[in-house]
């Protein structure tokens, strides 16, 4: 059975020192542990690839605290956006946007797009809040291998590795968050990776858009 528990103020202080270090922090989220860097150092978004031996052509997706934060990392906000804002954020739907020229090309494996999402997960929300940025959010695991829903799933694997582990005790595991890409112009909607949100859930949200699943 899950359990959640909440880390004490000075836990928070801890991992905020330690990515502005430049280094990892792995916190929960509403679906399993992630790994935090600063998206503005890219040496510490090298270790993070590293740390995970995550393929150089694959992206990182973000979370924000809010959409202030957001609209600085994109160009601008897809239309159809609102309406998945209001029914399914903070939570697990990731939204890929059109990336602002400022944001490093390592986070996007050189395309001009960013994945990013307002976790529901109230350690991770309070997180990031707190850092006032966005943080990288990637599993807490090596690519390829099963993803973490404790803390000491995530020590086990890394140990001194990183920076600061918060525990917010067992998350739900299961699916992943939903990543989803619009386009306004073509009236549809593709979900580039099924999770937590179903394409029905989409589709009410967005009637007249055609969703599509990616096989």
């Amino acid at each position: 059975m899950s359990h959640s528990t909440f880390p004490c103020e000075h836990d928070f202080q801890q991992a905020l020192s330690a990515l502005k270090r430049g280094e990892i922090v792995a916190y929960p989220t509403e679906t399993f542990y992630g790994l935090a860097v600063d998206p503005e150092n890219d040496q510490a978004i090298n270790s993070l690839y590293e740390l995970k031996r995550r393929e150089a052509g694959k992206p990182i997706s973000l979370l924000v605290p809010n959409l202030e934060v957001l609209s600085t990392a994109v160009r601008y906000i897809p239309p159809p956006y609102e309406k998945l804002f209001s029914q399914f954020w903070p939570g697990p739907l990731t939204l890929v946007f059109p990336a602002h020229a400022s944001v490093s090309s390592m986070l996007t494996a050189g395309g001009d797009t960013l994945a990013m999402r307002i976790s529901s997960n109230p350690v991770a929300r309070h997180l990031c809040e707190l850092w006032g940025k966005s943080l990288t959010s990637t599993s807490a695991n090596r690519s390829g291998e099963k993803p973490f829903v404790t803390a000491g799933e995530v020590q086990d694997l890394w140990g001194n590795q990183l920076g600061c582990i918060l525990d917010g005790g067992e998350v739900p595991g299961g699916k992943g968050s939903t990543i989803v890409h619009c386009s306004e112009k073509e009236k549809k909607c593709r979900i580039l990776r099924p999770g937590v949100i179903s394409a029905k859930s989409i589709s009410q949200v967005l009637p007249l858009y055609d969703i599509i699943c990616k096989s």
